[in-house]
């Protein structure tokens, strides 16, 4: 089987376009649920690359291209993200930063649709002989929201993937270089507010009211003693951070009968989570029940655990041989949550890290930017893992 190199994947002409097409994403970031003009270039640009089909408002505004093989096979799905994030872009001498006050692709998600884009490249100039390939430009990934409402989606069905794949890139890992196992991948995670109500009362008799202070105080304390573990390789991992909280109005008459509370709960897998909200919810009904107060909990932003499937992974693991991609170590599973996983539960998944360079900024800091060198790179993986599964072996065209 002829394999496929980052060398060799795209003309020079190809990456000149798909650097241009990650910038302009990049100026142009939507917020997750409200992709309309992300999901519009995506189809502009899908269109010129003859898949046998475009599939719009999938899940919402996400996006797929389907390539069908002409031979019964396996139906195999890459998977990027749509989404940037409310975050202000500090790059002001960056000449493609983020036009939109407020708002930032600080994740790389930019540069993950363009290799998919690049895929779409490939794929038009080596059409699948069995099987299909799907293409997924995901919505809503930042929230936690986008993989399942593309599941729930009843075209998604007809899709009907046997193979999964998707990368993220990684600063602080050596550019390039990739990381991969078999296991899990993401942490479990989802945020909890909680909100106490007793009864206002005028701050010089607050005897005459029931104030959540004592009761918010109690949970900032005893919540977070919940943690098990600083490994999340620990099966027992479990973390609650306190991101929130909010006590009455901002006057001096006034003593409080309002608290809100915000915690993300973290744990290493799923069956962890179901243990880890239970005692943090018996936590939060003692209290406010001892204290004479109503409580309302709810859950937001909840994301399933990421495991990489062993044969998925067994087929990155050649691709990234086959595409001489260096590796490297990363502390797996990683305590951040990627909805990815969800993809796992209706077929066989698996995600790779690509670093994006050990000086390069974090994910999510106002001054991060996807590198465009990476765009060969991933889109070469993701080419041989198709090779494995969907091409018999009548070897790749080159470029043209």
């Amino acid at each position: 089987m002829n394999t496929v190199t980052p060398e060799t994947i795209l003309t020079e002409s190809d990456i000149d376009e798909l650097t241009r097409w990650r910038q302009d994403l990049h100026r142009h970031p939507d917020l997750s649920g409200d992709e309309t003009a992300t999901a519009e270039r995506v189809v502009s640009m899908l269109k010129r690359c003859a898949p046998d089909s475009i599939l719009t408002g999938l899940g919402g505004h996400g996006v797929a291209a389907v390539y069908e093989g002409q031979a019964p096979g396996p139906s195999v799905l890459l998977r990027c993200e749509l989404d940037g994030l409310p975050i202000a872009e500090l790059n002001a001498k960056l000449p493609h930063c983020s036009v939109i006050q407020g708002r930032g692709h600080l994740c790389g998600h930019d540069g993950h649709m363009a290799i998919i884009a690049a895929m779409a490249r490939w794929l038009d100039r080596n059409r699948p002989t069995h099987g299909r390939v799907i293409l997924l430009f995901q919505p809503a990934e930042e929230d936690g929201s986008g993989a399942r409402a593309v599941i729930a989606d009843p075209r998604f069905a007809e899709l009907s993937p046997d193979y999964s794949f998707s990368l993220h890139n990684f600063p602080g890992l050596p550019m390039g270089a990739a990381v991969l196992s078999a296991g899990p991948m993401n942490c479990a995670s989802r945020g909890m507010k909680v909100t106490l109500t007793g009864r206002t009362a005028h701050a010089s008799q607050p005897e005459n009211g029931n104030s959540p202070t004592p009761v918010l105080a109690r949970l900032l304390t005893e919540l977070p003693k919940l943690n098990q573990s600083d490994d999340a390789a620990d099966p027992d991992f479990a973390r609650v951070t306190v991101t929130h909280a909010r006590l009455g109005k901002p006057a001096f008459g006034i003593t409080p009968g309002r608290a809100d509370l915000w915690f993300t709960l973290r744990t290493q897998k799923n069956s962890g989570m179901v243990d880890l909200v239970a005692k943090a919810e018996g936590s939060v009904e003692q209290l406010a029940q001892e204290a004479g107060l109503t409580h309302e909990i709810s859950y937001h932003d909840v994301f399933d655990h990421c495991e990489n499937n062993a044969d998925a992974t067994r087929i990155l693991d050649t691709s990234l041989s086959q595409a001489n991609i260096p590796r490297t170590k990363a502390e797996l599973p990683m305590r951040g949550s990627e909805d990815f996983g969800r993809f796992g539960t209706r077929s066989k998944a698996a995600m790779f890290l690509l670093g994006s360079g050990e000086e390069t900024a974090s994910l999510h800091n106002p001054d991060f930017d996807f590198p465009d060198e990476l765009i060969p790179l991933g889109a070469a993986v993701f080419a041989n893992a198709l090779k494995q599964l969907c091409y018999a072996d009548t070897g790749t065209q080159t470029p043209s």
